[in-house]
């Protein structure tokens, strides 16, 4: 079985679709959570991960979107978020709500957990590469999972301990690892175990940054696309 992983599409329709297509065959889409926030079409990105029956955790900027809570934004995120707000429909507001913290999975007798932040703290909980070789160990045994998804840094990652494996995709819609292609993750699934590839695609950048500008959401939340941080 082959597993699309991906995380923080942040409104980046055009990124979105450009890992859809890069990724090839696959049998399901996993998303740990961030659908909205920051980029210029979260209505669009909704609507696609709706269409595709996505099995999706919610993310930070899902909740604040829809609820209004805060986990501290910066200015220019605590702006999108509320031009956001306005651009998606109540559908759409009312299916992110319905969005787990969590997801428990099981396919061909392996055990997955999703998560946006961490196990322990779901929607606010950064978990960077040295933390999960770390602590990955740990957050297999609490959960009884062999892989474990998180997103939320949106740097990637693949962790292997002796009791399984995290990863993390990187972000679709907004890269902070120093690369600007969408970042998304193949898990593919067999008796002969778990093999995971972090992958990379290009997309229009200009087409999306040119977008954010006419909804007017903050130039640096643009401009950080092309340099990836």
């Amino acid at each position: 079985m082959r597993l699309l992983v991906v995380s923080d599409i942040h409104g980046n329709l055009t990124a979105f679709r450009g890992v859809l297509a890069a990724a090839g065959d696959h049998d399901l889409v996993l998303c740990a959570g961030d659908i909205v926030g920051y980029g210029p079409e979260p209505g669009g990105c909704v609507d696609t991960v709706r269409g595709l029956n996505v099995r999706c955790v919610a993310g930070n900027h899902d909740v604040e979107v829809t609820t209004g809570e805060s986990f501290g934004s910066n200015p220019y995120a605590a702006k999108a978020i509320n031009i956001h707000r306005g651009l998606l429909g109540a559908g759409q507001k009312r299916w992110l709500r319905g969005l787990p913290s969590s997801l428990e999975l099981e396919f061909e007798g392996f055990r997955l957990a999703v998560f946006h932040g961490s196990p322990i703290h779901p929607l606010r909980e950064y978990v960077f590469p040295m933390e999960a070789q770390m602590r990955g160990e740990g957050f297999l045994e609490s959960t009884g999972a062999d892989i474990i998804i998180l997103g939320h840094t949106h740097v990637p990652y693949m962790v292997k301990t002796s009791s399984g494996t995290v990863v993390n995709p990187g972000s679709v819609g907004q890269p902070r690892d120093g690369d600007p292609r969408a970042s998304y993750a193949l898990v593919d699934l067999s008796g002969n175990g778990v093999e995971v590839a972090n992958e990379r695609v290009e997309y229009d950048i200009d087409v999306v940054t040119s977008r954010m500008r006419e909804r007017g959401i903050p130039e640096p939340l643009a401009s950080r696309l092309y340099v990836g941080r």
